[in-house]
């Protein structure tokens, strides 16, 4: 058996500023802390012997033949790991206590619970933190039976546990065995913090019950502020809640996904660090957001943008395309060295240096959360900040980028980063005349205007009878199905049918969308991909503008069919409709609410369902 589990076999959990996998097998095998952005605490997921894990599991070596069911409680972030043996019915609870705390906080506590349901069961717990993706050593002192610290140089993993678990040095880890009757429950509670900190208070398993309802209820109460009530409920709030879960309390930024380095292709280069803030995947998870009612977490991405708009140092480009959590700019990428790799996909990227790409696209994208739903447009201070952005762009839209997709083959005219470029001017000019503020609305339309004129005019293929991905080439892109979304021109327009019946012959693939070909478009990277869950969705939603309600229907639930246990998607979807990429990643779930709504939308239009 391989040592990596698949990709999909995980739930994760999170305190809104850090965030964990929790594998089928008991494992934390990925987590960060004390953010999403900090070197790993545990990484097993990337390589076994170098990363670190934290087990909490049926004792397998004396229960063999157990059968493992994985489930959220419904409605929240809380994670549960149920084992089915002949000796009994086990499970263990995962879950950490949302921070909502305005400041970052150094401390941060995963909370692990073992009870038994029926029958008498063995467990054992393994506890083999790696600081600092493996490279700093760390000491251990165990301070009595059921409390030891694991010291690192900059932090320390406090791990404390209740009756029966007895916890014995394993070297420089720690180990238990131990067993629960029916009815029995022992606690397990995995601190970060400085290190030299006090020891947090012992648990009890009164405290863990108190925690527990406490997690319970603070998701129930957020999800109450949703407004879906569609066909989809259950899918489209656990998106939701994932898009929460990615989110940094302390700034508003949301990140692209909880991980670094899982693949796009296993044993392929295709391998990046998506734990930071791409302008792009924020904003349209802030659109997304606002379509169900989420208001507060829009304003506080839009605040975040602010801030980096007005930090700008006058030279350059007013925004890069991503950030760290708290805005800083630089994210230096580096390869751990000696790293295998999931299923040993090398290298292993920490950091991206696709920040320092052109991406023209960005300002569009910030346009559209800034121009969706009332937010906080009529602020004077957000207003100066976006008016002196969209007056920088005026001079410099014309040029050749990386575009979306971040390829590293050269900089091209691309149709998408045009496309989005208009839409920074147009819901500019909406906003500064709904709101009456200062613009130069004549210079603004009038590069709105070109830029419509120029896409029609080059980045047409009338080979294709379609919009192709940059103005030197016959390729289609997927990054196009935006097109009607953001209003360029209608979902029933002769030109984005055409378009889109082009798509379907040579992206679509039963329901899953390619990005592009690589083959034909040269990325400047080796290997392929699998589809883009991005873009099997935004295909979806495309489909139901369009008027094909049923073939955006039967997509939709084919889709769906891909989520793994416990409703999680990861970037892409592989040959055997395996799950590649970084995971859980928040570009798919947003395009997939997007999608339920419009299907909904559509169907009640139509009266066909």
């Amino acid at each position: 058996m391989s040592p990596y589990p698949p990709i999909a076999d995980h739930g994760v959990v999170g305190d809104l500023q850090t965030a964990a996998l929790v594998s089928t097998s008991g494992d934390i095998d990925w987590w960060c802390t004390p953010r999403f952005d900090s070197a790993s605490l545990f990484a097993s997921l990337l390589d076994q012997a170098k990363g670190g894990h934290c087990r909490l599991a049926v004792d397998r070596e004396a229960v063999p033949g157990v059968l493992v069911k994985q489930l959220y409680l419904a409605d929240t972030a809380v994670v549960v790991t149920r084992f089915l043996a002949p000796e009994g019915v086990a499970e263990v609870v995962d879950f950490m206590l949302p921070d909502t705390s305005p400041t970052p906080s150094e401390q941060h506590q995963l909370i692990r619970v073992a009870r038994v349901v029926r029958g008498r069961v063995p467990f054992v717990l393994e506890c083999r933190p790696r600081f600092d993706y493996g490279r700093a050593p760390h000491r251990i002192t165990v301070a009595d039976e059921r409390s030891a610290r694991l010291q690192g140089p900059e932090q320390e993993l406090c791990v404390q546990a209740t009756d029966p678990v007895v916890l014995h040095p394993d070297g420089d880890d720690l180990i238990a065995r131990f067993t629960l009757d029916a009815g029995e429950m022992a606690t397990v509670v995995l601190t970060t913090q400085p290190p030299g900190a006090p020891l947090p208070a012992p648990p009890s398993d009164a405290d863990t019950l108190a925690a527990f309802d406490r997690c319970r209820l603070f998701w129930y109460r957020w999800l109450k502020s949703s407004r879906y009530q569609g066909r989809w409920t259950e899918i489209v709030h656990r998106s939701a809640i994932t898009l929460k879960l990615l989110s940094y309390h302390p700034t508003g930024a949301l990140i692209a996904a909880a991980t670094m380095g899982l693949p796009e292709q296993v044993g392929g280069e295709r391998n990046w660090d998506y734990r930071y803030t791409w302008i792009r995947d924020a904003s349209l998870s802030v659109h997304t957001l606002i379509s169900l009612g989420f208001e507060d977490e829009a304003l506080a991405f839009r605040h975040w943008v602010r801030d980096r708009i007005e930090q700008a140092d006058g030279e350059g480009e007013p925004l890069q395309i991503m950030y760290r959590i708290d805005g800083d700019p630089h994210l230096s990428e580096e390869t751990l060295a000696g790293w295998e790799g999931y299923l040993g996909s090398y290298p292993v990227r920490a950091g991206n240096a696709a920040a320092d790409q052109l991406q023209l696209d960005i300002y569009g994208e910030a346009a559209y959360a800034f121009a969706t739903g009332d937010g906080d447009m009529g602020a004077l201070r957000g207003w100066d900040a976006f008016g002196r952005l969209v007056d920088w762009l005026a001079d410099h839209w014309d040029r050749p980028d990386e575009g979306i997709w971040e390829t590293r083959g050269g900089r091209q005219d691309f149709t998408y980063s045009r496309l989005m470029c208009w839409v920074a001017f147009d819901r500019a000019i909406r906003v500064a005349q709904k709101y009456a503020r200062p613009a130069d609305l004549v210079r603004w339309t009038a590069a709105r205007d070109e830029i419509l004129r120029q896409v029609v005019r080059r980045g047409w293929s009338a080979k294709r009878e379609a919009f192709v991905q940059h103005y030197a080439t016959d390729v289609l892109d997927a990054s196009l199905l935006l097109m009607p979304k953001v209003g360029f021109l209608s979902p029933t327009d002769p030109a984005w049918l055409s378009t889109l019946d082009a798509m379907d012959g040579e992206l679509v693939s039963d329901s899953l969308v390619y990005r592009y070909d690589p083959a034909a478009s040269p990325d400047g990277l080796a290997g392929s991909e699998g589809t883009f869950n991005l873009c099997s969705f935004l295909y979806v939603e495309a489909l139901a503008r369009a008027g094909r309600v049923p073939q955006a229907r039967y997509a939709f639930d084919k889709m769906l069919t891909y989520a793994n246990h416990v409703g999680l998607f990861a970037e892409e979807i592989g040959p055997s409709g395996e799950q590649l990429g970084n995971f859980p990643q928040a570009f798919t779930h947003l395009a997939l609410i997007d999608a339920a709504l419009a299907l909904d939308e559509e169907i009640e239009r139509q009266g066909i369902g």
